[in-house]
């Protein structure tokens, strides 16, 4: 049986030699140590052995068995770095080889185009404030004098929700809320998503953006509003840039008018851009109407105020010269990397 040992002991040098593998290695450790092993039956075996004959052989046993796990371990260890070698060497890194250019995204143009217009008017003094985008139906429409029967309370042209609350037709709501929380005199820009019943064509969308403003204090006037709005229009179209007021109809804004700019591409001579006739409408605006200030609990005997709607992406085709609202959306790269 010693003999038995001493020939399980050779082969299995021999065999760990030939090893290519770590897996290898552990077939040869099942097949000489494992519950079925070789080496494993001899010590069953011995029960039948006498005492003397038993102590003699279970030494020897004992010694084989601990030179053989020695051995695994030693060829598996010298397997496992000879193959994160060959790993290192086939992962090698060529330092000569050029890099790949990474690609910059940028701000997109009705981020930038909010944020040039948010920097005009912060320079003159107006400070950012938010409001929901899921709006009440009193914020939205009542109290800004729009009553139960106005057209823009359609479902043709708002998103409800539920009786009570939809998706913001206008960032004007946004008014009633600063009135509601802070004391004039105050001077405001409402940057946000707008949503209304639209569908989708070249100039118009479901989901767009405005810029709301508002200026509350004591004798505020109609000249106060044009001298903001033309200051805004020189800046973001350039110094040479006029305005003109033209009479329109608001519910919340009372006198109320829309405002037309001078091309800025032809300089009012007209052309394609101002289809002709020299002026461009940018924007709709007028004096808060005493009912919204009464709302938002405002003296209306001591304080006026005007208030503005600016839509984004028409600010931003005309600044880009863009003929289609839907190329904003569509996210194309190759539209959208031209605003680097």
């Amino acid at each position: 049986m010693q003999k038995q040992l001493i020939t399980i002991l050779e082969e299995t040098k021999n065999q760990l030699n030939e090893a290519a593998s770590p897996e290898a290695v552990e077939e040869i450790r099942v097949r000489v140590l494992g519950k079925k092993g070789r080496l494993t039956e001899i010590l069953r075996s011995m029960g039948g052995l006498e005492p003397e004959e038993r102590k003699a052989v279970g030494k020897k046993a004992n010694e084989v068995r601990g030179e053989i796990e020695s051995l695994l371990e030693k060829r598996r260890t010298q397997l496992n770095e000879l193959k994160k070698q060959e790993q290192l060497a086939a992962e090698v890194i060529d330092v000569t080889e050029p890099g790949r250019m990474r690609r910059l995204g940028v701000k997109h143009p009705i981020t930038q185009t909010i944020d040039e217009m948010t920097k005009v008017f912060m320079n003159m003094g107006f400070e950012v404030v938010e409001g929901p985008e899921v709006e009440t139906v009193f914020m939205n429409f009542d109290a800004l004098n729009a009553g139960p029967n106005h057209p823009s309370r359609d479902l043709t042209d708002t998103f409800y929700i539920t009786d009570k609350t939809l998706l913001r037709t206008q960032t004007s709501p946004v008014q009633v809320r600063t009135l509601l929380s802070k004391e004039p005199p105050m001077r405001v820009i409402s940057p946000g998503r707008v949503f209304r019943c639209d569908t989708p064509d070249a100039t118009h969308s479901p989901v767009f953006h405005q810029v709301e403003g508002l200026v509350v204090g004591e004798g505020i006037t109609m000249a106060d509003l044009k001298g903001t709005l033309s200051e805004f229009a020189r800046q973001m179209f350039g110094s040479e840039t006029k305005t003109k007021f033209r009479p329109h109809h608001f519910p919340f804004t009372e006198p109320s008018a829309e405002v037309d700019v001078s091309c800025f591409k032809c300089g009012g001579r007209g052309c394609k851009v101002c289809k002709g006739s020299g002026w461009i409408e940018i924007l709709g605006c007028g004096m808060v109407h005493p009912n919204v200030l009464k709302v938002g609990g405002v003296d209306t005997e001591k304080y006026t105020g005007f208030a503005f709607g600016i839509g984004v992406e028409r600010i931003a085709m005309l600044k880009y010269e863009v003929d289609d609202i839907r190329l904003f959306y569509e996210n194309d790269e190759r539209f959208l990397k031209q605003f680097k």
